[in-house]
């Protein structure tokens, strides 16, 4: 057993199989992937690792395990996954997925390949555990998956009060130590126990809170766009290919991208905090429906021809389009009255949730501050914006958005 001290979950016990996976190169490499990607450029504190909270899924699986009376290979087979769940993840997670999604096809839970050679399968093979079906686990398929990729997933539950302890931010503490206890298997559906709404609602409320505070923060956006539109450039111009890209950890990308003359400047704008200002931050009901739904092309030539319109460089132009809000959580099972229902059926505040999200949607371009108000007017033109009211200039007008959250 090996005994790790965790700043969230205290003293962390591993064994069996997943003591055997922690010293994996595939999962050693997660020490050098920000959880949080470019979030440090907001909150300093946030250089927490997906290696630490592959840790902590880890810990709260194990207690589920328990809870729920699973043990012997099937309990394994579910620690396994925990501790390799994240191992698909790209550099500075999230930020570039897409990016290598579009070329390989492979998103971060896509980790049959990284499972089925190397040092992983040799650990497995010696512990009799087939690398499909920890594969399986990973994608959320099969009853036991819902422990660590479903509604109630412990990986939901570590990353909201990881989060929150490292960005100082209040807003994800949750009691993880109820909700473990209180799921329970119904029908091979994974819910909370009888008298649990409020239980359920406060994950949900938690993920509703941080996701302005943090993950959606503006200059959070600014910076992973950034990041996202130089990694695209270092590959469409270089011999590097997406499945090296996604192999790499964060040093190594922001190494490739200052030695590459097209990206190199972006990287230094990065390292430096130089970044690009908001020349548009528009709401959902100012966008049409056609930009909300841009696909990826549509995107870059959205790009192309505001650059083109206010007689800028193209690099000077970034489109940050959020897809259409969604509540994955809102159908999250409760037991009410010996029956499960879904939490947007029983929660009165899961519909206020949705409409506060809806009313946190923004659209952003992004421009180098010489640029915002000549790109601001020429995006207002190209994408049709309804109102002169989504325009932003942080440069003249500073104060225009400033509030809590605004740590410029």
């Amino acid at each position: 057993m090996t005994t790790i001290k965790d700043s969230v979950h205290d003293h962390i016990e591993v064994e069996g199989v997943a003591a055997a996976l922690l010293d994996t190169p595939p999962v050693q490499r997660l020490r050098n992937v920000k959880q949080l990607g470019t979030v440090h450029l907001v909150y300093p504190s946030a250089n927490h690792t997906r290696f630490e909270h592959s840790l902590g899924v880890y810990h709260l699986a194990d207690r589920a395990l328990g809870h729920l009376g699973i043990a012997g290979r099937r309990a394994e087979r579910v620690r396994a996954a925990a501790i390799l769940h994240d191992i698909g993840h790209c550099p500075f997670s999230h930020n570039v997925e897409g990016v290598v999604e579009r070329h390989t096809g492979k998103r971060h839970d896509d980790v049959d390949d990284l499972l089925a050679s190397g040092r992983v399968a040799d650990v497995l093979a010696s512990h009799d555990i087939d690398p499909g079906t920890i594969a399986d686990l990973v994608a959320g398929e099969g009853e036991l998956a819902q422990l660590v990729a479903g509604e109630l997933d412990v990986d939901r539950m570590d990353y909201l009060v990881r989060d929150a302890h490292h960005t100082g931010v209040p807003y994800g503490t949750i009691d993880t130590g109820r909700l473990v206890r209180e799921l329970t298997f119904i029908d091979g559906d994974l819910v909370l126990g009888e008298g649990n709404v409020q239980t359920a609602e406060s994950l949900l409320l938690a993920r509703a809170l941080m996701n302005p505070t943090v993950y959606s923060h503006h200059v959070a956006r600014i910076s992973k766009s950034m990041l996202r539109r130089a990694t695209e450039d270092f590959l469409a111009e270089t011999d590097t290919t997406a499945r090296e890209l996604r192999r790499m950890d964060d040093h190594d990308l922001v190494v490739a991208l200052r030695r590459h003359d097209g990206a190199g400047d972006i990287a230094r704008r990065l390292s430096e905090r130089d970044l690009y200002k908001r020349a548009v931050w528009a709401e959902l009901g100012d966008v049409d429906e056609a930009v909300v739904g841009a696909d990826h092309e549509a995107v870059r030539e959205f790009e192309r021809d505001i650059a083109a319109d206010a007689n800028v460089p193209e690099f000077s132009v970034v489109v940050d389009v959020q897809g259409e809000p969604s509540m994955r959580e809102s159908s999250t099972g409760v037991l009410v009255n010996g029956e499960v229902r879904r939490l947007h059926e029983q929660s009165t505040l899961v519909n206020a949730l949705r409409l506060a999200q809806r009313e946190q949607w923004r659209l952003g371009v992004y421009a180098p501050a010489e640029h915002v108000e000549a790109v601001g007017q020429a995006a207002e033109r190209v994408l049709g914006l309804e109102t002169e009211g989504a325009l932003v200039s942080e440069v003249s007008t500073p104060g225009r958005y400033a509030s809590l959250q605004d740590f410029e």
